[in-house]
């Protein structure tokens, strides 16, 4: 976890880091340099927060494991030459329903509607304490509805929590018995407007 108060990433700060797999850049950084995580060949996955505002020349230069870049505001203003994720081949940019700027790409990446989803990576999701439980992976204050059924066939949708988000994930149990033998559940997101 880089520190609160950090507000540039500076130029190569991370560059060829080959063990880095994971990083929480804090809401004050306003800018990634370039090469500013170069070469982080296990890093997956990245929140961008709000703050951000500039990705410089091969910011993410081949991060080949990169597959999710998450976007928490508007689109940035990425280097002019595509060259922001260069050599990143397989990721793909999501930004919250509220944001603005954003079109099919963004520096040469797909881009797609960051909904909430739950987490099927982190041991959360099963049978735990006597209530099925799980993470719900989405953005810091967004609220999320969880709905519950008994049948796909015909379903009756049932709330059964809504909750904000304290951080960028929010641990959900529920007791399986107060719905029914076979439960199914679903997200519904709804994005707050999106930070100036």
């Amino acid at each position: 976890m880089i520190s609160a108060g950090v507000k540039t990433i500076g130029t190569a700060a991370f560059t060829f880091c080959g063990q880095l797999a994971k990083v929480i850049l804090p809401e004050t950084v306003t800018k990634i340099g370039g090469y500013g995580f170069g070469g982080c060949v296990v890093l997956s996955e990245i929140v961008i927060p709000s703050s951000v505002t500039n990705l410089a020349t091969n910011a993410f230069f081949n991060c080949y494991s990169l597959t999710n870049v998450y976007f928490k505001g508007n689109a940035p203003v990425p280097a002019d030459d595509l060259t922001v994720f260069q050599y990143v081949t397989n990721a793909t940019a999501f930004y919250l329903p509220s944001a603005t700027g954003w079109s099919s790409t963004f520096d040469g990446l797909p881009t797609s509607t960051w909904l909430p989803k739950v987490r099927t990576d982190d041991g959360s999701l099963g049978l735990q304490n006597n209530q099925f439980a799980f993470n719900i992976f989405w953005a810091r204050n967004e609220k999320v509805v969880v709905e519950a059924c008994t049948n796909l066939t015909n379903p009756i949708w049932t709330p059964v929590a809504t909750n904000s988000l304290a951080g960028d994930s929010l641990y959900f149990g529920h007791v399986p018995h107060t719905i029914g033998p076979a439960r199914f559940y679903r997200l519904i997101g709804l994005s707050n407007a999106a930070s100036p």
